[in-house]
């Protein structure tokens, strides 16, 4: 259940703000079908996921576990760093809009994860715990956790919450993450 939680919480916190929220919200004010946009959100980000689960599983098979342990450390420390860098949207998405609500969220979701913070979290976190389950289905809840009241919402707005104290805690939990992953 460390694996569940810890991938719930980190990710439910980086999302906040990130790139794939603002797609949410974008996605809200573009589609009235809430439900398909949320299954769009859904499927996308388990596919996603349960990749980058599986490429972090792979990754430390292929390590020493003493080096693994540091890799994964500095992982999470590089983490705490890249989370105070706010994201941008890309405004490149309309052509997906005449897909539909479900397709354009699945399709634009999917590929706007890719090499995206809370990927590469998915992919160090299961190279940290042993459940790729565990993982995949906790970063798949912090994805829903963060996204799914600002799609029911739609006129929610991220600029109204306080992102650099957000970033900056979860600055603080991949920090101790890093740390936690050197002591034990």
């Amino acid at each position: 259940m460390d694996a569940f939680i810890t991938s719930t919480f980190a990710v439910a916190v980086a999302e906040i703000g990130d790139k794939t929220q603002l797609l949410a919200l974008l996605l809200a004010a573009r589609f009235k079908n809430k439900t398909a946009i949320i299954t769009g959100i859904l499927l996308a980000t388990l596919l996603n996921h349960f990749a980058a689960a599986w490429l972090g599983q792979w990754l430390i098979t292929w390590l020493n576990p003493q080096i693994g342990s540091y890799l994964i450390a500095a992982s999470f420390f590089a983490m705490a760093v890249w989370v105070l860098v706010p994201d941008k949207m890309d405004d490149s998405n309309e052509g997906f809009y005449r897909l539909g609500a479900f397709a354009a969220t699945f399709v634009l979701f999917f590929m706007a994860e890719m090499g995206d913070k809370t990927q590469i979290a998915t992919v160090i976190l299961s190279a940290r715990y042993e459940s790729l389950t565990w993982v995949v289905l906790g970063t798949t809840l912090g994805m829903l956790i963060a996204n799914v009241p600002v799609v029911i919402a739609g006129h929610f707005s991220a600029e109204k919450l306080p992102l650099t104290l957000i970033h900056r805690g979860c600055a603080l939990l991949f920090t101790l993450l890093g740390v936690a992953t050197l002591i034990y």
